[in-house]
């Protein structure tokens, strides 16, 4: 049987993780999602990844949520087990101490686009469609999507999208700020790469500290945030790429980090 979730390097310091369920439009089933659980825990323990990209297979669908065939045979415990666990999974995303971007290849619905709304950056192809379309089931998003969505572009839309559950297109949805970047499909990969391989470029430290600062100054006053800032800051003083990015630029060569 295949794997649901697979693992590919595409270089030294980028990881591809992949859905693998293109028929059933790459839906989380819990197999997909004990899978992709432990490829996380999998790229987590490797010191060596700096970005990881997060993306589904085939042309139709990034992930279109939750596997409703399977949801329909569920008790309501299972299905509130089932959610929870999406939202265990979408939180390991999140958790990552390294980038993570969501490659939108295609629809992400309801947990679909709540697992790329963990991620660090979301790219889109321009054939996309994106929406929270829970309350058309009667349900509301569960795994954390009333919140980041909000968090992201503002309470009043995430409320428009969410009453509505109307999806909306590539377009509409980079010009709310839900993808940083979007492309056409037959670039998307290539264009994905190639922003990984700018972040893995830079220091690895300091890129994971940036990460830390920046998710943890957003949920605190502007004070707090500061001194997370400055806590962070300082880690990367002793670091030998520090010494390395100041030798580099005074040689007008490229640093070669190694994360030390």
């Amino acid at each position: 049987m295949d794997k649901t979730v697979t693992i590919e390097r595409i270089e030294d310091h980028i990881a591809l993780l992949s859905l693998n369920r293109p028929e059933a439009a790459n839906s989380l089933s819990r197999e997909l999602l004990d899978e992709l659980q432990r490829a996380l825990r999998k790229v987590n323990r490797d010191d060596n990844i700096r970005v990881v990209l997060l993306t589904g297979n085939g042309t139709k669908a990034f992930c279109a949520g939750a596997d409703l065939k399977e949801r329909k045979g569920m008790s309501d415990e299972e299905v509130t087990g089932t959610v929870k666990k999406i939202g265990e999974t979408v939180r390991m995303i999140e958790e990552l101490p390294v980038p993570v971007i969501a490659v939108l290849n295609g629809a992400a619905f309801g947990g679909g686009l709540e697992m790329a709304l963990a991620c660090d950056l979301r790219m889109i192809s321009s054939s996309a469609r994106v929406g929270l379309t829970e309350t058309s089931l009667a349900i509301i998003p569960g795994a954390g999507g009333t919140q980041r969505l909000s968090r992201l572009i503002g309470k009043g839309q995430a409320k428009s999208l969410i009453y509505t559950a109307r999806p909306v297109d590539a377009d509409r949805a980079y010009a709310l700020g839900i993808a940083e970047y979007i492309h056409d499909p037959d670039v998307l990969m290539e264009e994905a790469e190639d922003l990984a391989r700018t972040i893995a470029g830079n220091g690895p430290v300091a890129v994971r500290e940036a990460k830390k600062a920046i998710d943890r100054g957003m949920e605190t006053n502007l004070e707090a945030g500061l001194y997370i800032e400055q806590k962070s800051y300082r880690k990367t003083i002793p670091t030998k790429d520090r010494l390395e990015g100041l030798t580099a630029f005074a040689e007008k060569r490229k640093p070669v980090y190694r994360g030390e």
